[in-house]
């Protein structure tokens, strides 16, 4: 009998072993959990009650309950790449392997020729997919990163907030010529965009008629301002300075011909199709202090190239464009259990869903119980070497003493053998 107590303490030694040798080989494994092998006493039952008084039982030696791992932070390392990820917090990140869903701890991604985020496995990340406005929807899918040009968008609104000197004398010369600097008292440039991203000049000249009224003229590209309609070119002020909203009603309409410019320039390429935009004024004024220029935006942009990514702690991937514009290109989801622990390990450093860990509650990061994500980073194994050395001499010490228990009994046996 104690041959086979004393093997059985072999087989959960040898066992604590491969337990504790599998967690210092992991040591350097991104997202890696470590594992504790756990025992139970095993006994042996009698068919009957007075078959074996259990009470008073030897026991029949050692068996493995279980192996589980460890679901607590590893430290978390910047790494400079811009696809790695690491969650500080709870949660694991979610793959597609193949159309079957499989979760993981290891954050280091890259793209494969199709764009997808995937892992060194080409599992594919999995989150909420965005539109071509860069709106992020409840859909779930793989994260791709497109490396096509973002289209170019027309200028349909160009928004300016200025002071006019009212003490400024009306200019002598009229109608406004922008080659003649004595036909006007002010004038601002911005630039705005046409139907194929390519850009203009706007440029925007004020006259003063009056005491509180001004004449507006504009120009594109320097070309005679007569290629540009406005619908209310002039602007009122009240006596107090602020802009006369009835009199002057906000946004106006302001129409280019292009094609008159093209013409005017010599240009043959580009846009020739009418530019329609409103121009708002509504932060203008007219006060006793110099002309100065307050705000000045349009809310179009050329075409431009994928030049960077970005992701936040709630996951949103944004990509940066050579145009200066950035749009969201979806949001990494993460998912969370209600006994982790339940999880099965299936090699690679990813987990699937069982039975005992419930069903995958999936989210946004750092929303609910759910972790932050942090960019350039990933988290490094939870293993702690010392442990795991103290746990492998426990184990070869626990090896040891049963091998000497099966040592004993064979020289007990051998003296029974040699009684004569």
């Amino acid at each position: 009998m104690s041959f086979r107590i004393a093997l059985t303490g072999l087989n959960a030694a040898s066992t604590d072993l491969n337990v504790v040798a599998n967690n210092i080989a992991n040591s350097s494994t991104a997202g890696f959990k470590t594992s504790r092998a756990e025992f139970a006493e095993f006994v042996t039952r009698g068919i009957s009650a007075a078959a074996v008084d259990q009470n008073n039982s030897a026991g029949a030696g050692v068996q493995v309950a279980t192996v589980t791992s460890k679901m607590t932070q590893g430290n978390i390392s910047y790494t400079g790449r811009p696809l790695d990820m690491a969650i500080s917090g709870q949660g694991f990140f979610v793959l597609n392997d193949n159309g079957s869903r499989v979760y993981s701890r290891a954050g280091n991604f890259q793209l494969d020729r199709e764009g997808r985020i995937v892992n060194a496995f080409d599992h594919v990340l999995t989150g909420y997919l965005a539109d071509a406005n860069g709106n992020i929807n409840n859909t779930l899918g793989d994260l791709r990163v497109s490396t096509a040009e973002l289209p170019p968008r027309i200028t349909s609104r160009v928004d300016v907030g200025m002071n006019l000197d009212a003490a400024a004398a009306i200019p002598p010369i009229s109608p406004v010529d922008p080659a003649d600097p004595d036909s006007y008292n002010f004038s601002t440039s911005l630039a705005i965009f046409d139907s194929q991203g390519t850009a203009h000049t706007l440029t925007t000249y004020f006259a003063k008629t009056g005491s509180n009224t001004w004449g507006l003229a504009m120009s594109v590209d320097g070309t005679d301002p007569a290629h540009v309609t406005l619908s209310s070119p002039t602007l009122s002020f009240t006596s107090g300075g602020a802009l006369d909203l009835a009199a002057s009603p906000q946004p106006m309409s302001v129409s280019v011909d292009l094609a008159a410019v093209a013409a005017e320039l010599g240009v043959t390429t580009g846009s020739t199709s009418p530019l329609v935009f409103n121009l708002a004024m509504t932060e203008s004024s007219q006060f006793g202090s110099p002309f100065a220029t307050n705000s000045l935006s349009q809310d179009g942009f050329a075409s431009g190239r994928l030049s960077g990514v970005d992701i936040d702690e709630t996951g949103v991937l944004f990509g940066r464009y050579t145009n200066g514009q950035a749009r969201a290109l979806g949001q990494v989801a993460l998912a969370n259990f209600s006994n982790p622990q339940g999880l099965s390990n299936i090699g690679d450093t990813v987990w699937s869903e069982t039975f005992s860990s419930g069903a995958a509650l999936i989210g946004a990061a750092n929303s609910g119980s759910l972790g932050a994500l942090r960019a350039g980073s990933i988290e490094e194994s939870n293993v702690e070497l010392t442990e795991e050395l103290v746990s492998m001499i426990t184990a070869q010490r626990n090896f040891q003493a049963n091998a000497q228990v099966i040592s004993t009994a064979d020289s007990l046996t051998q003296t029974i053998i040699n009684l004569r």
